[in-house]
């Protein structure tokens, strides 16, 4: 997900149960931080977020208009 008064650079929150992680999405998925989700559920969300990278960038831009 991400909020509506997020910034640059392009990236999503990953959130389960009271934690949360941030990863950048271009230009290749880097975690930005991590707030509580253990190292399984952090490779799963990369690998998620990696999958998914090309249409995440473009609702992104679609909500921000950029």
């Amino acid at each position: 997900m991400f909020y509506s008064n997020d910034h640059e650079p392009i990236h999503v929150h990953v959130v389960k149960a009271g934690t949360e992680a941030r990863f950048q999405v271009e230009p290749e998925v880097t975690l930005l931080d991590n707030k509580g989700l253990k190292p399984a559920e952090l490779k799963l969300a990369e690998s998620l977020v990696e999958e998914n990278k090309e249409m995440i960038a473009v609702r992104w831009k679609e909500y921000f208009n950029k």
